[in-house]
């Protein structure tokens, strides 16, 4: 008798202790990830196969479907299969125009027979498919429609497109169409909001990371007091050293203010702290900004501290140019191109042409 109760008792928890074990699924997982700006957005989901099936209006019901289980009687579909579709965003977003706050939703779809569907972002980013699905718990709607894609997929698939720093489309892939979910992330103001957090952090006793803050201000054109005032911490002695780097940094941004001078003092303070090739860049920059007379001033001071040095006398080659003294520029020129580094043709060639355009009395800038 004991034997056959024990046996009876297995039969009853077998069931139960299988579900713990580790067994290929129908419908396997899969994750899909893509970085837009620095905002990383993921979905995890099951891909059921078509496996010759009807799926759109069958598989796939039309509207919300009683699923003969759980708590609703209107359930919108999972958008996968098993455990829910969920889909994060590490920071906020706008989703087909409209708002959503960074976290995780369990993402699910209502197809109308029309074509048209709405995309349905649950806080319930845990629950069983759609089961136990509550509008009320819902987060966000969105329309989106079911379109042709053009080709065939099997398994359900989801992939990003169309990727750009503030931007992405999410697709769902499966049989011949396709549903997308355009995503927006306001990426400047997350790096900023990012930036400001970080430097509170080690990144704020390290000269460097306040003058690749401040720049990216200055690329972007952002807030160019708040870009000045990192540009001030980076040569701030107490967060690091005073260089050539930051004080030049600090330069940029004053003259994106209009504050000239202030930017001539600042690089006045950096050039004893700049090796050659960095001079040279910055003479090269007031080139292109057509400060002609400061950029030979810099050349000048470039060519009397490292006279003999690549690419030094190009560069006052340069700087005479953009004044007219086309002579003096010659004689440079000539000199750089005795000092050229072995194996550099494209500067050879370059220099060749300016050479001629110069005997023939033109600017080479």
């Amino acid at each position: 008798m004991k034997t056959r109760l024990l046996s009876i008792g297995l039969a009853l928890v077998a069931p139960v202790l299988a579900q713990n074990l580790t067994l290929p699924a129908a419908s396997s997982r899969a994750s899909v990830s893509q970085t837009v700006g620095i905002t990383r957005i993921s979905v995890d989901y099951a891909r059921p196969a078509v496996n010759k099936r009807e799926v759109w209006g069958k598989l796939v019901p039309y509207g919300l479907a009683d699923l003969g289980y759980g708590t609703t009687r209107e359930a919108p579909w999972r958008a996968g299969a098993d455990i829910n579709t969920s889909i994060t965003f590490q920071h906020d977003v706008r989703v087909a125009g409209q708002p959503l706050a960074a976290g995780a939703y369990g993402l699910h779809m209502i197809l109308a027979a029309d074509g048209g569907v709405t995309v349905v972002f649950s806080r319930d980013h845990e629950a069983w498919g759609s089961f136990f699905y509550d509008p009320a718990h819902d987060a966000l709607r969105v329309p989106s429609k079911l379109e042709d894609s053009g080709a065939h997929h099997e398994l359900l698939t989801y992939e990003f497109t169309d990727v750009t720093k503030t931007g992405a489309v999410l697709s769902l892939l499966w049989e011949k169409k396709r549903i997308a979910i355009p995503v927006a992330v306001d990426t400047d103001a997350v790096v900023v909001a990012s930036l400001k957090r970080e430097l509170t952090g080690s990144n704020g006793f390290d000269d460097r990371a306040w003058s690749v803050a401040s720049n990216y201000l200055v690329q972007n054109n952002l807030d160019l007091n708040l870009a000045l005032e990192w540009a001030d911490r980076a040569v701030d002695p107490r967060t690091g050293q005073v260089s050539f780097a930051g004080l030049s940094q600090k330069a940029i941004v004053l003259e994106k203010l209009g504050r000239h001078a202030e930017a001539a003092a600042a690089m006045d303070q950096a050039l004893p702290l700049g090796t050659a090739q960095l001079i040279h860049q910055y003479g090269h920059r007031l080139i292109g900004a057509k400060q002609f007379e400061r950029a030979l001033e810099v050349f000048k001071y470039n060519a009397q501290r490292f006279p003999d040095v690549w690419p030094v006398n190009y560069g006052l080659a340069r700087g005479y140019s953009g004044v007219g003294n086309y002579p003096a520029a010659l004689e440079a020129l000539l000199k750089a191109q005795k000092q050229i580094p072995a194996g550099d043709t494209v500067n050879a060639a370059a220099i060749a042409t300016n050479i001629e355009k110069l005997k023939r009395g033109e600017n080479i800038n």
